[in-house]
């Protein structure tokens, strides 16, 4: 329905002239409804607003990646190359839907410098763990010659204390105890146990022979690196002359050379 402009008269749209007043109503014919225009984004679909494109999930990944690849080293530098490339190319592909480029190149860029540091970090571990485990082995040739010191100055007591006994028959014998010639309190329960271990090192004692009036009269003691050339490179060897004895490659004897 349309009205008539001058008499105000309800017409039909159809309707060229008023009946009422004789005017012409042809001009004044509703106009078509405007049509809302068309979005490319959803195929043709009427809608009044464009969709904001989206941050591409992978762009940030490769970010991230990126980011903690210089936390954990290594691992993660190579997804973040990986998820920047798809980032970059899912992006191009998507006409204008993705985004996040900066976040791809971002990401590519700290894991390509990730990679890129991996020899320096190489020569590094190169230079620095031999001379680690050289220290280390050092450190555990010295603790084992402490240890059988230790040893020798438990025996002598031991033996001042135990005139009818002479040397312990085991090296338990100087261990945790009442304090008599059973467990005489001179050693920790670390090396008063026989084959003992000790910072790499496995010491075995041995008591001598009884004199004729049953006293043991000499002891040896021998250290040997658990694991050779990784725990330690050295042997030791001490008796009851309390002369430490060395030697490379082999196990120590009362021949070796004494430790200088």
């Amino acid at each position: 329905m349309k009205t008539c402009p001058r008499c105000a008269a309800s017409l039909q749209d159809s309707v060229a002239f008023c009946p009422s007043c004789g005017s012409s109503v042809g001009a004044y014919a509703a106009a078509p409804p405007l049509s809302p225009p068309s979005n490319p984004l959803n195929h043709g679909a009427s809608t009044a607003y464009a969709v904001a494109p989206a941050t591409s999930g992978k762009a940030i990944a490769s970010l991230v990646c990126g980011i903690l690849a210089y936390i954990i080293p290594f691992f993660l530098a190579i997804p973040a190359i990986v998820f920047g490339h798809i980032a970059l190319s899912d992006i191009k592909k998507s006409a204008g839907r993705l985004k996040g480029q900066g976040l791809a190149i971002a990401g590519l860029v700290l894991g390509y410098l990730g990679i890129a540091v991996i020899p320096f970090i190489l020569i590094i571990a190169a230079i620095a763990i031999p001379n680690l485990l050289r220290a280390k082995m050092a450190a555990n040739e010295a603790s084992a010659v402490g240890t059988l010191r230790t040893y020798n100055t438990a025996m002598v007591t031991y033996a001042s204390r135990c005139p009818n006994v002479g040397f312990p028959a085991s090296v338990s014998n100087l261990g945790p105890g009442n304090g008599d010639c059973d467990g005489a309190n001179l050693v920790g329960p670390l090396i008063a146990s026989p084959a003992a271990i000790k910072n790499g090192y496995r010491f075995f004692y041995s008591s001598g022979p009884v004199d004729n009036t049953g006293h043991v009269v000499s002891y040896t003691i021998i250290a040997d690196p658990i694991s050779q050339n990784a725990s330690g490179i050295r042997h030791f060897f001490v008796d009851e002359s309390g002369v430490i004895r060395v030697s490379e490659g082999s196990q120590a004897t009362a021949d070796s050379p004494p430790l200088q």
